[in-house]
């Protein structure tokens, strides 16, 4: 049995849809609390042992011992929480918790980190647990994944009980089915998407850094489907611990995801509006994101990703521009 922890989320949520609908799989339990009734909708459709609200999840666990591996993404994922103590519960302490339980039991274990670990990328994107001391976070939410990854390692060097698997997966730019709650914090394409069916034009923040003109940002952008299989490839192969990104390894601009969105939508080219960047971004805004792929791909990790034209067109044609948008 898997313990998935945010399976009400995108990611959890669709981590389930594998689960289910590629691997026939449905002896897992869900964990979460939801932040809108409307979230439910992203697992209702799915075939699981157990609902369980996050609380409940500690007596849930004492008395199981048929647990094969907890999968944890739920967290505050809101790169704009200014309130670290939320965090530090939800993101630091409940994690701790969870990897303390797997250790005492021997139970792998599976996290969501974040590129958002990465800061403005000046010291790239390498995920080698040797050089995370170098790293610093643009806002809240990544330091408190940064202190988790930090965490670990101190209880590594430490000699301290560790789960007989660890992987932190440091997710780049994902989009896809089942984002809708996150309301600001979806995915641009997501936005982009509402925003030409309700205005015929989609809006762009401005470039505030001279070696990048008006919608060249770029990210590394990758489909919710792909960063699953990376989830499952770990939970296929637990001989390998560490920390691995969780990109494509390409990168793309803002400006080719809104035309990949006006494509699907009938749009034009010139329907695009450059805005300025909102005041709470300024200064924690990343302009270049790229996942290095060489560690994962080292230990045989083979998966052809979607490129984003691939990944907009599947999110756009089997759900968003369909009667039912979740997966």
């Amino acid at each position: 049995m898997i313990i998935l922890t945010g399976g009400g989320g995108m990611i959890g949520s669709m981590i389930a849809w594998h689960l289910n609908t590629q691997m026939n799989f449905d002896d897992f339990v869900i964990v979460d609390d939801l932040i809108n009734e409307q979230q439910e909708n992203n697992f209702n459709k799915r075939k699981f042992v157990e609902y369980i609200v996050k609380d409940d999840l500690e007596k849930y666990l004492s008395n199981k011992k048929n647990i094969s591996a907890v999968i944890h993404m739920g967290a505050i994922s809101a790169t704009t929480e200014s309130n670290f103590n939320r965090l530090l519960q939800s993101n630091i302490r409940f994690s701790q918790s969870l990897w303390h339980w797997c250790a005492k039991n021997k139970v792998p274990f599976i996290y969501a980190s974040s590129a958002a670990t990465y800061g403005d990328g000046s010291v790239g994107y390498n995920d080698s647990e040797s050089e995370l001391d170098q790293l610093n976070p643009l806002n809240a939410y990544g330091y408190s994944k940064h202190f988790f990854d930090r965490w670990i390692q101190l209880e590594l060097s430490k000699n301290q009980p560790v789960p007989p698997q660890w992987c932190g997966l440091k997710f780049f730019n994902v989009y896809g089915p089942n984002e809708y709650h996150k309301e600001r914090m979806a995915s641009v394409v997501f936005h982009a998407f509402n925003q030409y069916k309700e205005n015929n034009q989609i809006k762009l923040f401005k470039s505030e850094h001279p070696s990048y003109e008006d919608g060249m940002q770029v990210r590394d952008f990758i489909y919710v489907k792909d960063a699953v299989e990376i989830i499952i490839f770990f939970l296929n192969n637990n001989n390998f611990s560490g920390l691995y990104n969780a990109g494509t390894g390409n990168i793309e601009t803002f400006k080719a995801l809104a035309e990949a969105v006006l494509i699907n939508t009938k749009g034009q080219p010139d329907d695009i509006e450059y805005i300025v960047m909102p005041n709470d971004l300024k200064g924690k805004y990343q302009y270049y994101t790229q996942a290095t792929m060489d560690k994962i791909n080292s230990i045989g990790f083979k998966s052809k990703f979607m490129n984003l034209n691939e990944g907009i067109t599947d999110y756009l044609g089997n759900y968003l521009l369909t009667s039912d948008r979740y997966a």
